[in-house]
């Protein structure tokens, strides 16, 4: 029988922050979930629902108010900020809408950088970039200088660095914001043979319900509450 293993959960997690003139404002309300290891999932809402401060929680950028956050098992809800960032580097890769590389600098060095923060020697570094540019399609692209691509091109860049360090969990938010429908396609269809191929879990933060059916699970959050969650066969 096999088992499934949870990768990351939260437990009835609320978050608020102060507006800095006294007062509070509530972004999550008991937020519950579950997400398994190698699954592909979506999570969707409008504009201030909640969902970029569960990403930020999930990716351990942020600390709920109350409730657990597990990851691989561990209580990090209370993690130092030294013992969260080696988390951030080391097991969770990041994809943003604004994509985070730096302009003037190749492909190759974009790419590079988790590792050198990681402490990965030299030739390991070399192996590993053209490894992930290998699986976006980009070798071709390693010398280039990331403001000489494409949107679609820059955003691959950006997915071969999150994946650069092997990470448990690939949190992308909004990763197709800023791109056409059809290049929208492509990154998505990258994060699927990302999860099939190298069983890496995805986790899409989107407002826009045409990308999140293309995850296999969908989660929806309104005014900071779960109101449905299920599973899509694609």
């Amino acid at each position: 029988m096999t088992t499934i293993t949870s990768l990351i959960e939260l437990q009835n997690v609320s978050k608020a922050y102060s507006l800095g003139d006294g007062t509070m404002y509530q972004s999550l309300y008991g937020i519950t979930l579950k997400i398994n290891e190698g699954e592909f999932v979506a999570i969707v809402g409008p504009s201030g629902s909640g969902k970029s401060t569960t990403m930020h929680i999930l990716g351990a950028i942020d600390l709920p108010s109350t409730g657990r956050y597990l990851f691989k098992g561990r209580d990090i809800s209370q993690y130092s900020s030294d013992e969260l960032a080696e988390i951030r580097n080391k097991e969770i890769g990041f994809v943003f809408q604004s994509f985070n590389l730096l302009p003037r600098t190749t492909v190759y060095k974009n790419v590079e950088r988790p590792m050198l923060y990681g402490g990965v020697p030299a030739q390991e570094r070399e192996k590993r970039v053209y490894e992930a540019l290998s699986l976006v399609d980009l070798t071709d692209k390693a010398q280039n200088l990331s403001n000489q691509l494409s949107g679609g091109q820059i955003q691959r860049v950006a997915v071969a660095r999150a994946i650069i360090m092997n990470p448990r969990l690939i949190l992308a938010d909004e990763p197709t914001g800023n791109l056409d429908t059809k290049t929208s396609s492509e990154i998505m269809s990258l994060f699927k043979k990302l999860h099939q191929k190298q069983g890496s879990t995805v986790i899409v933060i989107t407002h826009e319900p045409d990308i999140a059916h293309l995850a296999e699970r969908v989660i929806k959050i309104v005014d900071g509450k779960i109101v449905s969650d299920a599973s899509l066969v694609n």
